[in-house]
């Protein structure tokens, strides 16, 4: 595990877009926090990075949104933006479907994880956002849980060292 403070909104979203240089097909964030953490913005600097042309908002409502974008390496791939927040019950995740989505080969940015940890793979990259001292501050936690997450870290802990 280790800690990113970022001190701005620019900052988080910009933290976003160097994640996404670093993100391979198969990859799964797991993005959790209170309300207002910036969970969105992340995602938004994340689509940014993997060049998603069309406006990303959170999927709050619609539980799902799907983008196209394309990978560092110049693979075209589909980025799954999940919002558990209104899920009440496990089967809601089968109705949406979400173990194909994970399997499918994109990229799956899920918020609020955490309400059904117990449904996600066990290899995953773990991001807890918090604010702050400051209202535009944010802490970010990141959590590795298998070898490729472990190796992501280690080249995000680079970029973050260099950044911020």
């Amino acid at each position: 595990m280790f800690v990113i403070k970022t001190n701005s909104p620019d900052e988080t979203y910009t933290f976003g877009e160097n994640v996404a240089k670093l993100l391979k097909s198969g990859d799964i964030l797991c993005l959790a926090g209170d309300l207002g953490a910036g969970k969105t913005l992340l995602s938004q600097g994340i689509a940014a990075g993997l060049k998603v042309t069309e406006g990303v908002s959170s999927p709050t409502f619609t539980v799902l949104n799907v983008y196209e974008g394309v990978a560092g390496s110049g693979q075209e791939l589909s980025i799954y933006h999940f919002d558990l927040y209104r899920l009440e019950h496990p089967a809601e995740l089968a109705d949406i479907g979400f173990d194909h989505y994970l399997g499918a080969g994109g990229i799956a940015i899920i918020e609020w994880p955490d309400k059904f940890p117990e449904f996600l793979p066990t290899e995953r990259l773990w991001l807890t956002m918090k604010t702050g001292e400051c209202p535009s501050e944010r802490i970010l936690c990141l959590t590795a849980e298998g070898t490729r997450y472990v190796e992501l870290c280690e080249e995000l802990k680079q970029v973050a060292d260099s950044c911020y």
